[in-house]
């Protein structure tokens, strides 16, 4: 019995001990942090549930693509045929055209916006002042784009506008700017500002929020102003941030709102705004080409994935902070 139980030298000793004392400490520490943190995750299981069934689960359908579809079973693969007709589609391209000008409009002339909004609220010392203008700027997140579209329109109308008024007063002729498609997408850009520089500076503002004073106390005492201490503190700190957020929104190059076009569109202008969005309903709702409409969005889904792992790559080289 004794020479059962020895371990001899060189032999590993038995690990049975061992895994339990590592089991039971590792399922302490579950029922812990389960009890620690259930309202957080019980808070975040509508939005995962959302994203499970309106984003995962149609990924499955996207086989669709591939095959003609049938309202009675079965569908018939076709392989690659929709992907050939949509890129021999002259309207697909100028689709996709609007679509990448439109997204480079937008971040070109929307993405810093948020970023110099959280600066200068920073700089605000009136702590009442600060949140009464912040209530104002992030009051148009809540508005629906129904709502937005019909102050648009009724903002920019030539006949009465408050802008057209102005210009009527300058002493130029009023612009159509609705029906004008040399103006329209301008419109977009600078709705879409209206509706979310506001709400898009709360993360630049809670990035400024974690800066540790003390870099601020110690730049006054060598000097430093305040653009000193925005360039040299504020802004390397909230880069992270920036890069972040740009990566993401590259991602979304291709994604520029269809709710928002589809509610200030109009038979004019549509040839100036029509995006792969607005395509894709088109083409799956109205038309009842289904395959050809999955066709579409996933070709804008793997295009929008390529480019951020691109994006990705870029700021890593560039500023060394990426998503991953």
């Amino acid at each position: 019995m004794k020479a059962l139980t020895e371990t001899k030298p060189g032999n590993a000793p038995p690990r049975v001990e061992n895994s339990l004392q590592q089991v039971i400490p590792r399922a302490a520490r579950w029922r812990q942090t389960l009890r620690r943190w259930w309202p957080f995750w019980l808070m975040a299981l509508p939005g995962v549930i959302y994203f499970f069934i309106w984003h995962y689960l149609p990924i499955w359908e996207t086989k669709i693509a591939f095959e003609q579809y049938r309202i009675i079973p079965p569908n018939v693969w076709v392989g690659m045929q929709y992907f050939a007709t949509l890129m021999s589609s002259p309207v697909f391209w100028q689709v996709i055209q609007n679509t990448v000008i439109i997204g480079a409009m937008k971040l070109v002339f929307i993405f810093p916006v948020p970023i110099i909004v959280a600066l200068l609220l920073n700089e605000v010392r009136s702590s009442g002042y600060r949140k009464f203008v912040q209530s104002v700027i992030y009051l148009p997140h809540y508005l629906s784009w129904v709502v937005i579209a019909s102050i648009a329109i009724a903002t920019l109308s030539p006949v009465d506008g408050a802008v057209n008024e102005i210009i009527k007063g300058m002493g130029y002729d009023p612009i159509p700017f609705m029906t004008d498609t040399g103006s329209i997408r301008w419109v977009l850009v600078f709705t879409e500002m209206w509706r979310s520089a506001g709400w898009d500076s709360l993360l630049y503002i809670a990035a400024i929020l974690a800066i540790d004073p003390q870099l601020y106390e110690a730049a006054e005492m060598d000097g430093a102003g305040r653009w000193r201490k925005i360039w040299h503190i504020t802004l390397p700190a909230i880069t992270p941030t920036i890069a972040t957020l740009f990566i993401l929104n590259v991602g979304l190059f291709l994604s520029q709102g269809f709710d928002q076009v589809f509610n200030m569109t109009n038979d004019v202008v549509n040839g100036q705004i029509d995006i792969i969005d607005t395509y894709v309903y088109r083409m799956g709702l109205r038309t009842g080409e289904f395959s050809l409409a999955t066709a579409a969005g996933l070709f804008k889904g793997v295009i929008g994935m390529i480019l951020i792992v691109l994006a990705h790559n870029v700021s890593k080289r560039l500023t060394g902070k990426g998503v991953w």
